[in-house]
């Protein structure tokens, strides 16, 4: 590393830095970034600025994320969908993993369907039977092919053994106004996202992919307590850099995403998103990269 780069890892921020996030205001990714950006300011004493970036599952904000200078003001929130799966459903991406560099792992998701309220079906079981009785005829609303909704809803879709029409939006959020309006049957959503709309009962959850009850939706039934043990739905979301960028900073970047994730701001914040912190182990900038070569594979095989 040259003097000159070793003086500004030394001094960095002294600017504000922008996070892209690859989807539309008001989705999962959307609003963990916004809580986890504003606590990371504190450390690094410098604003972070969110900029939604929406089109193509993501892969149009990561473009973008990968072709920054890489010096870090430029950073980008990824998940299972933008940071592994987009692989496999856009072959052509002028970026790669190896694009980017990790942060570090700020927050663990859990996937939930929910249905519009006045949808023919009360529980999981009722719902499998209506979409088996009727294949092609129910549509559930993602955030877009290659988002980590969207393999929420292929998951679910494979392990019920269910023809349904998965429905693409422009992000999470949209998706979820639809459902509410009756413009379409569900959605596979994050709890961190829906979770609210649930709770005001102007949607209604059927299942949580995940292998325990949710603290702030104690009501819903986990897969295998709704008899649907295949299906899966525990997600993550990471920071990443463009490749390039000096170690030292990655490092700072690093040390302020585990203050903010360990602040009581974040912390109330990700309850009521029914959204947890990764625990200690998890914060290393290599732990999240093992995850996502994981998860290319995992998607790799489940998309194909």
């Amino acid at each position: 590393m040259s003097f000159a780069a070793v003086a500004h890892a030394q001094t960095y921020p002294t600017r504000a830095i922008t996070m892209i996030v690859p989807f539309a205001a008001g989705g999962t990714s959307d609003v963990i970034a916004r809580v986890v950006a504003e606590q990371m300011s504190v450390p690094l004493g410098q604003t972070i600025i969110i900029e939604n970036i929406v089109g193509a599952g993501g892969s149009t904000a990561l473009t973008r994320a990968a072709r920054a200078t890489p010096d870090g003001y430029t950073i980008a929130i990824g998940n299972a969908g933008t940071s592994a799966a987009t692989y496999t459903i856009y072959p052509k991406l002028t970026f790669k993993p190896e694009s980017f560099v990790s942060i570090g792992m700020v927050a663990k998701t859990f996937g939930v369907v929910a249905l519009r309220k006045d949808f023919p079906a009360a529980d999981l079981k009722a719902f499998i039977a209506y979409a088996k009785a009727n294949p092609g005829k129910v549509n559930l609303g993602h955030a877009g092919v290659g988002s980590s909704n969207y393999l929420i809803c292929k998951s679910f879709v494979q392990a019920a053994g269910i023809d349904v029409t998965l429905v693409g939006y422009r992000g999470a959020a949209p998706a979820l106004t639809d459902a509410i309006g009756g413009q379409i049957d569900g959605v596979c959503d994050s709890a961190a996202s829906v979770s609210q709309a649930i709770d005001d009962k102007l949607v209604k959850a059927i299942v949580v992919g995940s292998t325990v009850r949710l603290g702030s939706l104690p009501d819903l039934p986990t897969s295998a307590e709704a008899g649907l043990p295949d299906f899966e739905a525990q997600g993550w979301n990471g920071l990443f850099a463009p490749k390039g960028t000096p170690p030292e900073i990655i490092a700072k970047l690093n040390a302020a995403a585990r203050v903010a994730v360990e602040s009581e701001v974040v912390k109330k914040r990700f309850r009521d998103l029914s959204t947890v912190a990764p625990d200690a182990n998890e914060h290393a900038p290599d732990v999240l990269q093992q995850i996502v070569t994981r998860d290319v594979a995992k998607y790799n095989k489940l998309l194909q």
